[in-house]
């Protein structure tokens, strides 16, 4: 059984009012998402791609910022019984993942695989508070993002991820 059959993602689209740049494919988001889950038991992972509007509200009302981020983590109580069992929500905002791609001069979808990959890791339980933290987290998304061909995003300037 491949990785990805041992989870199940969802995946939504919610941009009401603005048109989507070049979104990810639904294919290219389940790989992204198994690759995160590299060693995790069997898991439901959910991924909602939305627009500022919806980026800034979420952004507002969960973290007390009036502005849009990239991405958001939302880890899911974990009920006890048969897995496989929830582990979160990962809401990724369209336009402002287009706008850094091009400010940072990087691939649009090398920029939408790292912040997923970056977002499911969150909801794994690691971080990037403190610097050991950060190291250890940083460190496991470029080995993952090596194995897609993506360049260590960390090497060049980057806006700090949201999540």
């Amino acid at each position: 059984m491949s990785a990805l059959e041992e989870h199940v993602v969802h995946v939504s689209v919610v941009t009401s009012d603005y048109a989507a740049p070049e979104l990810p494919s639904e294919a290219l988001i389940k790989q992204w998402v198994a690759l995160a889950l590299e060693d995790e038991a069997p898991c439901e992972v959910s991924v909602c791609i939305v627009d500022e509007a919806e980026g800034r509200a979420l952004n507002h009302q969960w973290r007390g910022k009036d502005a849009a981020t990239n991405v958001l983590s939302f880890p899911a109580q974990q009920p006890d019984g048969p897995r496989p069992k929830p582990l979160g929500d990962v809401v990724l905002c369209a336009p402002i993942i287009a706008s850094e791609a091009i400010e940072q001069g990087k691939s649009l979808m090398d920029h939408w695989a790292h912040l997923l990959i970056h977002g499911v890791l969150h909801l794994r339980g690691f971080d990037h508070d403190q610097s050991d933290t950060a190291a250890r987290m940083e460190q496991k998304e470029v080995v993952m993002l090596k194995t897609l061909g993506v360049e260590d995003p960390y090497q060049h300037p980057v806006t700090e991820a949201g999540a």
